[in-house]
């Protein structure tokens, strides 16, 4: 890790560039995808097949299936496990909607707790008094990389008998605890998201399980409920992981460790650059937690003026998320109003997701930075 930099930047700082890690690895995803088309079969063969064993065994679980995408693998997830309309099922908040949307899907009522302040997770305190007679299932969600705290939802969830569900869709190669994530619940959930730490071409998404039933159970679902050709055994969906994007996610998948610790590089960077500067609060590494920094997320009061500030400068950012679920009128239905959560709610108005990806250089990680430190001194 190079400290020693200055910045002297001649061009733009993207939030990410997935061109540039296709560019590292070009031959080898050409050549998946000519496999795929020379051998002309796309939808459920041997690609999927192999990937699927491959992830399975990378998650540390039994069983792994490659579904259309991260929401659709949280959707059949749910229905899998008996998920009925009218049931409640509790998550974050904080979230990508789509976590919010696999639960509408399955047509129960998503109802919410509260994030710890330290690591934007699940606050296990929380949960107990959200569980109602209703309830049937939790997902808790993996965030920006790092392991919600695994041990006491599970307990929670063993006493009230309800399963648990990981949302890993930003969390591929996390470790709570040595385990690996998805590997902890019931059922794990990944998305393949081109900017995910591991991204397909396009959409995709996988369930891993370690219980049969389980997974047998989310392999109908994802083919139209077949037992085979025109054979339903139950009413399903089109959710498939396609051939073309499993040939390729197997080339990324040999890259996924490395690429991981390159960005927990990065963020020990960003931390020694920030270290020193008043207002700017960085990312938490939980003690149980090996974090992969799909995002760096700091906090900043003055957010927003220092967004509009870093885009002026040519410093791309977003916002993880702006708007907390139960806030978005989508999801007024549900009875929630401002200040339900007020951790959540108090944290949209204040965090900023910097550019890290394995590509990123530290020259220009120290350009960002500098920018930071700029609007600091206005």
């Amino acid at each position: 890790m190079e400290k020693n930099i200055t910045g002297n930047r001649t061009k733009n700082i993207p939030f990410g560039d997935l061109r540039a890690q296709y560019l590292q690895i070009q031959q080898e995803v050409d050549d998946a995808v000519q496999r795929v088309l020379k051998r002309g079969w796309y939808i459920l063969g041997e690609e999927l097949a192999v990937f699927e064993k491959e992830f399975a065994e990378y998650c540390e679980s039994l069983y792994a299936i490659g579904v259309g995408s991260g929401t659709e693998a949280l959707h059949l997830s749910l229905v899998a496990a008996g998920i009925n309309p009218g049931d409640e099922v509790i998550t974050v908040p904080n979230t990508a909607v789509p976590t919010v949307s696999a639960i509408s899907f399955a047509g129960a009522v998503p109802r919410f707790v509260d994030i710890d302040p330290n690591t934007y997770t699940m606050d296990p305190q929380k949960l107990e008094s959200a569980i109602t007679s209703k309830t049937k299932a939790i997902i808790p969600v993996h965030l920006y990389g790092q392991c919600t705290d695994m041990d006491p939802i599970l307990d929670i969830a063993k006493r009230h008998g309800l399963i648990v569900i990981e949302d890993a869709c930003q969390a591929h190669g996390a470790l709570y605890k040595g385990k690996k994530a998805g590997s902890i619940g019931e059922m794990g959930c990944f998305s393949f998201y081109p900017s995910k730490n591991l991204g397909a071409l396009g959409d995709g998404g996988m369930v891993v399980t370690s219980n049969l039933e389980l997974a047998e159970k989310v392999k109908l679902l994802r083919n139209y409920g077949q037992i085979k050709r025109y054979h339903h055994k139950i009413k399903g969906y089109n959710s498939r992981l396609d051939e073309i994007q499993a040939a390729i996610l197997r080339v990324k998948l040999k890259y996924l460790d490395a690429w991981n610790e390159l960005r927990r590089n990065k963020a020990g960077l960003y931390d020694f650059l920030i270290k020193d500067m008043d207002g700017i609060i960085t990312p938490t590494e939980a003690i149980y937690a090996k974090h992969v920094y799909h995002l760096f997320v700091v906090r900043y009061v003055q957010r927003d003026k220092l967004q509009t500030f870093l885009t002026e400068k040519g410093v791309e950012t977003l916002i993880h998320y702006p708007i907390p679920v139960h806030l978005q009128e989508s999801y007024q239905g549900l009875g929630y109003t401002k200040g339900s959560f007020p951790v959540a709610e108090d944290y949209a108005n204040k965090i900023l997701s910097l550019p890290i990806y394995p590509e990123l250089s530290d020259r220009d990680m120290v350009c960002v930075v500098e920018e930071i430190k700029a609007f600091a001194k206005l």
